[in-house]
């Protein structure tokens, strides 16, 4: 490779750091003059990225949106993190984007060296996705709209379809979009009510960002993730689930891990008893499955109920897809 091509290499990563770059901190940073900069910037326009120029004494050069997606680069780290993210996503609630998860996962693992295809061999094949066929799908149209809203700092209006059903118009300013594992969730600020709120995205329609700015708002005192964590918790009844599980103690201890909480589990090396934490029966049922051996459900009824409609799903749909 030559010097040129290896400097515009290093060129392309430093302007895809979302920052403005002034042209002398380039030319350091290369070990080149200004002019030299101002040329290898010219020769990234004609191979199609869109790098800007801004006038003045707090100027400089920035990579912005194209009509075109270009080739990234990515640091070692990077490419792992976004090969194991794509296998993640792939499956998950999101509307029309497991499909081209997936090929983009192929795509880049065809480049990858081989030690970061090990690493992510290794990191794929001891980690398991769980998503309830229940889960409510949502757009990644959707997520983006949202999630550029926040990045930009934009007020947002949308409608929105609350727990009982009603439905409202709400002007936010976004501050996070979250996955609990199960649903997506935008945290915000409701300028209607002032006060903080959470929103489920699968319930957000006619979304778009206003162009007014939004102010930089502190996230609540208790911290975003305990914040999101108890409202979320608190959208559905809670309930706490007695079941004994047809498996050694030791082993069902072991698939728990972290999700036994403050529950308790009793038993031997045939089968043990589990009383969990609270939660809901959505997620409750789904802890169950994933132990992933036979089990019998005490209490509560709800989460009886709940097995019972998923086993009828089930069984409907074998028989549709057998017929």
């Amino acid at each position: 490779m030559s010097d040129t091509a290896a400097r515009l290499l290093v060129l392309l990563s430093l302007l895809q750091t979302p920052r403005l770059w002034q042209g002398s901190e380039l030319a350091d940073r290369l070990g080149v003059s200004g002019r030299t900069v101002r040329r290898d910037i010219d020769r990234l326009r004609e191979i199609g990225y869109p790098v800007e120029a801004l006038a003045g004494g707090a100027g400089g050069y920035r990579l912005t949106a194209g009509t075109a997606m270009p080739p990234l680069l990515f640091d070692d780290e990077e490419a792992v993190a976004v090969a194991v993210g794509l296998g993640t996503v792939a499956g998950q609630a999101v509307i029309g984007v497991d499909e081209a998860a997936v090929r983009a996962a192929a795509k880049l693992g065809q480049v990858l060296p081989s030690r970061l295809r090990r690493q992510v061999s290794a990191l794929t094949a001891n980690t398991q996705s769980f998503t309830l066929a229940t889960a409510p799908a949502v757009s990644s149209e959707s997520l983006i709209a949202i999630a550029s809203a926040s990045a930009n700092h934009e007020r947002m209006r949308f409608r929105y379809r609350g727990h009982e059903g009603a439905d409202g118009a709400r002007h936010v300013e976004p501050v996070r979009l979250v996955a609990d594992g199960r649903r997506w969730h935008l945290l915000a600020f409701d300028l209607n009510r002032d006060d903080w709120r959470t929103f489920r995205v699968d319930r957000m329609t006619d979304m778009h960002a206003t162009g007014a700015r939004a102010q930089h708002r502190m996230p609540p005192a208790a911290g975003v993730e305990k914040f999101l964590r108890d409202r979320i918790l608190g959208m559905a009844p809670m309930f706490r689930a007695d079941a004994t599980v047809r498996a050694p103690l030791r082993a069902i201890a072991a698939r728990l891990g972290d999700h036994l909480g403050d529950g308790t589990l009793t038993g031997d090396d045939n089968s043990c008893r589990w009383h969990s934490h609270p939660d809901t029966v959505e997620w409750l049922a789904m802890r169950l499955l994933s132990l992933d051996t036979d089990f019998q459900v005490h209490g509560p009824p709800e989460l009886v109920a709940h097995l019972d409609a998923m086993a009828t799903r089930i069984a409907r749909s074998r028989r549709v897809n057998g017929s």
